[in-house]
């Protein structure tokens, strides 16, 4: 017999279980935002009562985006997930534009996650400061240290080493980060529970409060309630600011579809893995933001100075415990969302290489192991950005992430509505679901590239606009390299079933 392990035909090893590519979606739906946000974005800006609703309600948005998902993989059970689904459904020029957008999605990821290391580390060495050296610089406030660096892009190189040299070696560590990251939350979700020091007098202004305008008058918790949201407006700003984002918070259930190839199990298991994966997510989400909350009667002193308000949470209830508690866990959240990102954005460009979308140098397959060695290296080399720009990109990183998943979404949503048409098979229940899920898309869409008038915080910075239009630029870049492919005849790809599935 020949060995198993060289892939002569440039297809993939089908070697992940149930449990394996749950720990992919979980582990990227839950990174450094879950322990990080609540502190930077979600308390001032949504409070405890708007962060709550607009995670539930994304989640469940998410849930309804994820039957479309569930029909589409069985018919296209390949690599590049939405892109895959767009292709054979709108055509050439269409898909192109899903996938570099997923891409974004994926790819903003790695080095949002990478960014957060340092942070964890300064909030688990005290005064220590054991990362502050070597040279150093400033971008946007924050200062970047040398040792920050190097320690960061030491992981994004192991861990996409660990990709290359075999994706079951890769989903192992996945489930340990993953199962060790529930744990780690449940536990602080309890101590809240039993705790005497968490108050739901605490939580106020449970809607939030201006931050900026509450930090140039110097506030104080005393006096936040000045500054509280609060009417119809405010409310609705509350909830909005951040189920604008919910497409990034829970981008990673759909990194399922891109791993479809490697699956050993039957397709049929595809809608639970990601409702779970999802449910799981909004969990994580709440709880840290409340516990965080309710543990802290000063919090939004805290949020204001730029604390790290988890943590402090944390050690407040279970002392230095909850500290290493925070710590294991967070680590986990970051290093499980490396891992499952670069997972999926190495199969989609790998997809998008194969069928021609690509140059084909991101579509070799590693004759060892098995799996797409270049696209690998690259999704490696754009992730060491994240390092050298710093924590203060992690809100840029955010809002690419949101429109890249919001755009797969919407591909995925109407190509479901498309082969329902052509297939004759769908039922009413999930031609509503598919409606739906293009409405809300769409919505999001709005929310994140259009400012509207009388909500604050909800759309794009200044520097999110200035990477969208640069990413639009280097897509146009590859487009243009792939010119001969797009001026050809623009064929629609029939789905052929897989028959062992």
């Amino acid at each position: 017999m020949g060995n198993t392990n060289n892939r002569e035909d440039g297809s993939l090893k089908r070697t992940l279980t149930p449990m394996h590519v749950w720990a992919i979606a979980f582990g990227c739906v839950i990174g450094w935002g879950s322990f990080i946000n609540p502190g930077k974005k979600f308390l001032s800006n949504s409070g405890v009562a708007g962060t709550a609703i607009a995670m539930i309600l994304g989640a469940l948005v998410m849930i309804i985006i994820a039957f479309s998902y569930a029909y589409m993989v069985p018919k296209y059970p390949k690599a590049g997930g939405e892109f895959t689904f767009t292709k054979n459904c709108f055509g050439k020029n269409t898909a192109f534009v899903c996938g570099w957008f997923l891409v974004v999605a994926y790819l903003t990821n790695v080095p949002m996650n990478s960014t957060a290391i340092g942070l964890i580390v300064d909030g688990l060495d005290g005064k220590a400061d054991i990362l502050k050296f070597g040279f150093h610089y400033n971008i946007a406030g924050f200062d970047i240290y040398m040792g920050e660096m190097l320690l960061a892009a030491a992981i994004l190189i192991l861990f996409g080493y660990l990709n290359i040299i075999g994706v079951k070696k890769a989903a192992f560590v996945q489930t340990v980060l993953s199962t060790l990251l529930v744990v780690c939350v449940f536990t602080l979700f309890v101590a809240a529970l039993v705790s005497s020091k968490a108050n739901g007098v605490n939580m106020e202004p449970v809607w939030g409060f201006d931050k900026n305008a509450a930090m140039a008058a110097q506030a104080t918790t005393e006096n936040i309630s000045e500054f509280a949201h609060a009417g119809t407006a405010g409310v609705l700003s509350a909830i909005l600011a951040t189920f604008a984002i919910a497409p990034w918070a829970y981008v990673g259930f759909d990194a399922i579809p891109q791993a479809a190839e490697e699956f050993n199990f039957s397709f049929r298991k595809v809608s639970f893995i990601m409702i779970i994966a999802i449910v799981f997510g909004c969990f994580v989400y709440v709880s840290n933001n409340t516990v965080a909350a309710a543990a802290l009667a000063n919090w939004p002193d805290r949020v204001m100075a730029g604390e790290w308000v988890v943590l402090i949470a944390a050690t407040e209830l279970l002392g230095e415990f909850g500290k290493v508690l925070v710590g294991l866990g967070v680590s986990c959240a970051v290093l499980s969302g490396i891992m499952g990102f670069y997972l999926a954005s190495s199969r989609l460009m790998y997809s998008m290489s194969r069928d021609g979308y690509l140059p084909k140098w991101f579509g070799r397959v590693d004759r060892k192991y098995g799996t797409p060695r270049n696209a690998m290296i690259f999704c490696v080399i754009v992730s060491l950005s994240g390092p050298i720009l710093g924590r203060e990109a992690l809100g840029w990183f955010v809002d690419m992430s949101a429109i890249g998943a919001s755009i797969g979404y919407l591909f995925t949503s109407a190509s479901t509505l498309v082969i329902m048409k052509r297939d004759k098979d769908g039922s009413p229940f999930l031609k509503a679901m598919a409606v739906t899920g293009v409405a809300f898309s769409v919505i999001f869409m709005i929310l994140q590239l259009v400012p509207i008038p009388g909500l604050k915080g909800v759309h794009f910075g200044k520097e999110s606009y200035i990477m969208l239009v640069i990413w639009i630029a280097i897509g146009l870049v590859f487009y243009a390299s792939q010119r001969k492919f797009f001026t050809g005849e623009d064929r629609i790809a029939e789905a052929v079933p897989d028959p062992e599935r």
